[in-house]
């Protein structure tokens, strides 16, 4: 469950929490575009790099940290697909090549969870709720979202107190074959489903009890305004994006196989 960990936001004062949550998403979508559009492994790994900054600048490392231990679960799970399926089709004698081709793809998903992480960690659901009602997007489909954006940590801890509740009670989740496991989850899942629904009858009726959605005309107490920073991260933005499409386009990539034995 330290996977959701990178999705609740920590409050701390760093030039990072004060970016724009438009500027940051935008920057966020473009990270995705550029891991999406390169399938090498050097260029992923400086992409990877280029992101631990930010994540110094914003101070949430011991979160960051387990946002990405809680992805090596399923990053070992595309490795190993990845390689079965490659070693199968391409033989052995390209041995090489299909462990480069496998971790490149596992750290294409390691860099988005990563940015996505960043994202989600220095921004309050507040303003980014109010960075989409300033897009023009309504209302009911913003509080739709903010709601999930803090309820999925929630539930996520909620889940793994459902789990110790559970194993200390005898019951023995990693016993037995796969189907067996699977099994083994069912005393988790129906508690947290009924946990899952009496929260959202007790927010249904917090809501009722605000006279949620009875203006259609909303006011917010803030407003979100560019400033020096957001100015900056869309230059390095454009500067990130521009450079990997002109490499992209005018540069062969070699692979770490090639570099190595250019090297050595």
């Amino acid at each position: 469950m330290s996977v959701f960990e990178g999705l609740k936001f920590r409050r701390v004062y760093s030039p990072i929490h004060d970016l724009d949550p438009r500027i940051k998403f935008i920057y966020v979508c473009a990270i995705f575009t550029v891991a999406i559009i390169f399938l090498e492994l050097i260029p992923l790994m400086i992409l990877f790099l280029i992101q631990i900054p930010f994540v110094v600048l914003a101070g949430v490392k011991r979160e960051w940290l387990r946002s990405m231990r809680g992805a090596a679960f399923l990053a070992t799970i595309i490795f190993l697909t990845n390689f079965i399926f490659s070693y199968i089709s391409a033989g052995p004698e390209n041995t090489a090549a299909t462990v480069e081709y496998a971790c490149a793809l596992t750290l294409r998903f390691i860099v988005l969870v990563e940015s996505f992480s960043v994202f989600f960690l220095t921004t309050s659901p507040d303003r980014l709720g109010l960075a989409l009602e300033q897009t023009h997007i309504p209302y009911e489909f913003c509080f739709a979202f903010t709601t999930a954006v803090r309820f999925v940590p929630v539930l996520a801890e909620e889940a793994q107190t459902i789990m110790d509740a559970q194993k200390a009670r005898g019951l023995e989740l990693e016993r037995g074959n796969f189907l067996k496991r699977i099994r083994n989850y069912i005393p988790i899942l129906i508690p947290l489903i009924v946990s899952a629904i009496r929260r959202s009858l007790e927010l249904a009726e917090a809501m009722e009890s605000r006279a949620w959605g009875a203006t259609k005309n909303r006011t917010n107490l803030y407003a979100l305004k560019m400033h020096r920073g957001d100015f900056y991260l869309v230059g390095i933005t454009a500067g990130i994006l521009t450079v990997a499409i002109y490499v992209r386009l005018s540069f062969g990539i070699p692979s770490l196989n090639d570099l190595l034995g250019w090297l050595f």
